[in-house]
């Protein structure tokens, strides 16, 4: 997409984020790689949510009614039960049948047959980058590495005029990713096949896609 659709886009997340019953509480939103970069056309909008747990939910009695009417268990205790009253469309299940919250989000949030990725996680996004790159070099899997170039554009119901305005006007500065990775403690031949491999993971995705984390 050209960066003036990617910047709309954006902007209507924050919108609805702002002035619309989510699933469940979004503490941050941030957008990373491309966008962030000042890309123009953006190969795939990249965001980040972060979401709170819902820790107490309703009697049971909105959970029995949607998996009644919708086959979706768990309303009311992953989803708040007022958002799937007011938004049953963008309900969303798991492959065992209960609400998914990263899904139902992205249902809500994001546009049709967009070329945009979605994390959905319970910790921010400098915590998650920091956790995901333990994690891939553990596990020797680096494509899975978040990368950690992102502008938060919302906080604690506080949205960043500025920086939504210095990510119109492409006016953030950021290293490479290989560089970005070396900051964060990869050694130069590490972080450059690590960046290698983010890059190869990304370009074989297509269309809309979601990815739920709690750490």
């Amino acid at each position: 997409m050209n960066r003036d659709e990617a910047i709309e886009h954006v902007e209507a997340m924050l919108a609805t984020v702002e002035d619309e019953t989510m699933p469940v509480p979004v503490r941050e939103l941030w957008v990373y790689g491309d966008v962030a970069l000042g890309l123009d056309p953006v190969e795939r909008l990249d965001v980040y949510v972060t979401k709170d747990i819902l820790l107490r939910g309703d009697d049971g009695s909105a959970s029995e009614r949607f998996e009644r009417s919708h086959g979706v268990k768990g309303v009311g205790k992953t989803v708040r039960a007022e958002w799937a009253d007011e938004y049953p469309e963008h309900l969303r299940a798991n492959d065992s049948g209960h609400a998914a919250p990263e899904q139902c989000l992205a249902a809500h949030l994001l546009p049709e047959d967009a070329a945009v990725h979605l994390e959905v996680c319970n910790s921010s996004f400098e915590d998650n980058v920091t956790q995901r790159l333990e994690g891939a070099m553990t596990r020797d899997a680096y494509e899975q590495i978040l990368d950690p170039r992102g502008v938060c554009l919302w906080v604690e119901g506080q949205r960043s005029d500025e920086a939504l305005r210095k990510l119109r006007e492409s006016e953030l500065a950021f290293p490479t990713l290989p560089a970005a990775l070396e900051m964060l403690g990869l050694d130069s031949e590490d972080s450059q096949e690590a960046a290698d491999a983010v890059e190869s993971y990304r370009k074989r995705q297509e269309g809309t896609t979601v990815r739920g984390d709690v750490v």
